[in-house]
């Protein structure tokens, strides 16, 4: 009987492989395996570690979850720790295996690595065969070549709900071959990837166990038990509390839940319950992150630029002492300060959150987009190389998609979002006694008011870092004398 080595990657499921499919169809023997690659625990191009603990830990849970699948199923998961060009020969040569298959990848880390992999297997006469399996709409459904995708997401939307169709799922096998004799290997912990085991915050708004089991266990309980897909349109922007929003985000990055999986739950729904604004715009949310990944797939790494996909020359600033106090939720303005800290003691943050804190640290600092996309790289549970990139380019203004000096007015965002300063204060232990309504202006109160609500102004919370109009107008300045260079080059 033939051999296939189905290496895992960022695919951890069973459910809609199309591989997996392919392989089970061909009735070959299916060798799984998931290698732990050290280069992603190390450090980023800014000194921070790549992989901390919150997506460290969730990783594990997944590997664990489609180990216990494959076991159940009469497979096994081999895992290996170390460089996937080094690994996947040696045990391709020592189970004399025919064919590997693995899901195709598009930055620059991950396509190097398969380059680095397939030269290798192909000088030994093995056969290679990669798999698209991460966006909704497949490459060859859509109405355009990567090579001619629009460049405004608009343009992309329009195109591909009128000409576009999503293919179906593939569903589970019931049964599976037995591994050949081989040592499976054994998850390793955190401390030998060389991170700290995580802290959850009791604050936090959800616990995300990692794994396809607990992916399609929040879809069955935000869509069908709570039944909040009805309103998530209206709910999408809020700060606390597990069901605002979707958050299958963690579950989508590492592959664990596959959108059309969620896609057809979506449909299921509109037929079973309603269909409305709400169930249109959660599809229209996995449509931003399949045109975040097709645009890597078309400009390569170009996302990781200072100069963006618009090739956009801004003097950005490396400004590390306010950069500190950003990621420390120290600036002096509340509904920052609350993501941030968010962020850093639970691992997430809301979307309406995300776009904030970017916009501040962009348009209102002037420091290098870069920091902070890499900052959020160290720290997401839901960390997705071409959302978190793709999305930090258009806050910076060097998007594909960006038009022009766009930023967040904090202070009215905060009156919209968190106009009780209930959020505020949830993250922000020391406003606890100042009003909901004068949180988010806490460096107006007078002295009278700091006595009442027992603050010290600079010392239980920080004096604004800078002020919001002003440093907005500077770096509007230095963006558009950037946007004026650039039209004559």
């Amino acid at each position: 009987m033939k051999r296939v080595l189905l290496w895992h990657r960022n695919d951890l499921r069973l459910y809609d492989r199309e591989d997996l499919h392919d392989a089970v169809t061909a009735k070959v023997q299916i060798v799984p395996l998931y290698c732990f690659d050290l280069r992603q625990f190390c450090q980023t191009a800014f000194g921070f570690p790549k992989t901390r603990s919150y997506r460290a830990q969730f990783l594990l849970d997944s590997v664990a979850d489609l180990r216990q699948s494959l076991r159940q199923r009469g497979s096994d998961l081999v895992v290996r720790l170390g460089k996937p060009e080094e690994i996947v020969p040696q045990l391709v040569k020592e189970l004399d295996l025919d064919t590997v298959f693995f899901q195709e990848e598009v930055t620059s880390e991950e396509t190097t690595i398969d380059r680095a992999v397939t030269n290798i297997l192909k000088a030994m006469g093995v056969d290679v065969k990669r798999y698209w399996g991460s966006t909704l709409f497949h490459p060859d459904q859509l109405p355009f070549s990567i090579s001619s995708l629009p460049e405004i997401f608009t343009q992309f939307r329009k195109q591909v709900e009128k000409n576009a169709s999503v293919n179906a799922t593939f569903s589970t096998p019931n049964h599976l071959s037995k591994l050949p004799e081989v040592n499976v290997g054994d998850i390793p912990t955190l401390e030998m990837l060389g991170v700290e085991s995580p802290q959850i915050d009791d604050r936090a708004v959800l616990k995300f166990p990692g794994g396809e089991t607990a992916g399609k266990a929040r879809v069955k309980e935000y869509f069908w038990e709570r039944d909040r897909l009805r309103v998530y349109k209206q709910t999408r922007n809020g700060l606390l509390g597990a069901d605002y929003s979707s958050k299958f985000s963690p579950w989508l990055a590492l592959g664990c839940l596959s959108p059309r999986y969620i896609y057809e739950e979506v449909q299921a729904y509109e037929a079973e319950r309603v269909r409305n604004d709400s169930t249109y715009w959660l599809v229209f949310e996995l449509l931003w992150r399949d045109y975040f990944r097709f645009i890597c797939a078309k400009h390569g790494d170009r996302i990781f630029y200072r100069s963006g996909l618009r090739g956009l020359e801004i003097p950005w600033k490396q400004d590390w002492e306010r950069f500190k106090l950003w990621t420390q939720g120290r600036t002096g303005y509340p509904f920052v300060d609350a993501n941030m800290r968010e962020l850093q003691l639970t691992g997430f943050m809301s979307n309406r959150g995300r776009q904030n804190v970017a916009s501040f640290l962009t348009k209102n600092l002037g420091i290098d987009w870069r920091m902070g996309a890499e900052w959020f790289e160290s720290l997401l549970i839901d960390y997705d190389v071409c959302s978190n990139w793709g999305n930090w380019n258009y806050t910076a203004g060097v998007g594909n998609d960006a038009r022009g000096f766009r930023y967040f007015n904090i202070p009215k965002q905060a009156k919209d979002y968190d106009r009780d300063g209930k959020y505020a204060k949830h993250w922000l232990p020391e406003l606890a006694k100042v009003p909901g309504k004068k949180v988010h202006e806490v460096f107006k109160l007078d002295a009278l008011e700091l006595k009442r609500y027992d603050i010290t102004r600079g010392v239980d919370y920080p004096n604004p870092v800078v002020d919001l109009l002003k440093s907005a107008n500077a770096n509007e300045k230095v963006y558009n004398a950037a946007l004026e260079r650039s039209r004559f080059q």
